[in-house]
């Protein structure tokens, strides 16, 4: 398989176990699920983008869930853990001499922060409310972040953490790997050129 110049990631999921978080949240693993499947439902509708933390209220409310869960979430965000392997697998891509970065749909702030926890500098990360742009899985979004690099979407390849991703950054033009940690649905139109259960496993032909 050809290498790509770069390789763009989905941070929320693809690197970090955001579920947990959501989860305790909520107040258990069920109230989080359907909360976050209803905010993933706001802001893959919701078009230009809008403030993160207002779409998670949001969704919160419409899940049934008070208003202490979004709160909770927010002043825990940086409690966010990365995946197991994922420091290893990042570091180990550096030194192979890729360029690494990072488009997500959080507020400059949450997205930031976030990346810190990853514990890997990225050559570029770029929030929704930065490039001004639509949400992911919007192929828009995640061109802000191609075009950041200088480079072709045939240049870059994108790690996935929802079949969300996978179908938009498909339509983007980017090759895209699907590291599916915690075992979501395919949604249709979603055909990743590598799929696996653990970061390593997703992109065990690049280290």
């Amino acid at each position: 398989m050809e290498s790509p110049k770069a390789i763009i990631f989905h941070l929320l999921t693809a690197l970090l176990d955001s579920w947990s978080t959501w989860n305790t949240a909520a107040g258990s693993s069920e109230a989080g699920r359907r909360w976050r499947a209803r905010y993933l439902e706001i802001t893959f509708g919701c078009g230009p983008y809008q403030t993160y933390e207002d779409l998670v209220r949001q969704a919160a409310r419409d899940a049934g869930l008070p208003e202490t869960a979004p709160t909770a979430l927010l002043q825990n965000w940086d409690s966010l853990k990365p995946w197991d392997e994922v420091s290893a697998v990042l570091k180990k891509l550096k030194e192979k001499g890729y360029r690494l970065g990072v488009i997500t749909n959080c507020s400059r702030s949450l997205g930031h922060r976030a990346c810190e926890q990853v514990g890997v500098d990225f050559d570029v990360v770029l929030t929704a409310e930065e490039v001004g742009s639509f949400y992911k899985p919007d192929p828009r979004a995640y061109a802000s972040v191609i075009d950041a690099f200088n480079l072709k979407a045939s240049d870059v390849f994108f790690v996935a953490g929802s079949s969300g991703d996978v179908v938009g950054a498909a339509e983007a033009g980017m090759k895209v790997i699907w590291h599916n940690h915690v075992g979501l649905p395919a949604r249709p139109g979603s055909n990743p050129i590598l799929h696996g259960r653990t970061l390593k496993e997703a992109l065990v032909d690049f280290l």
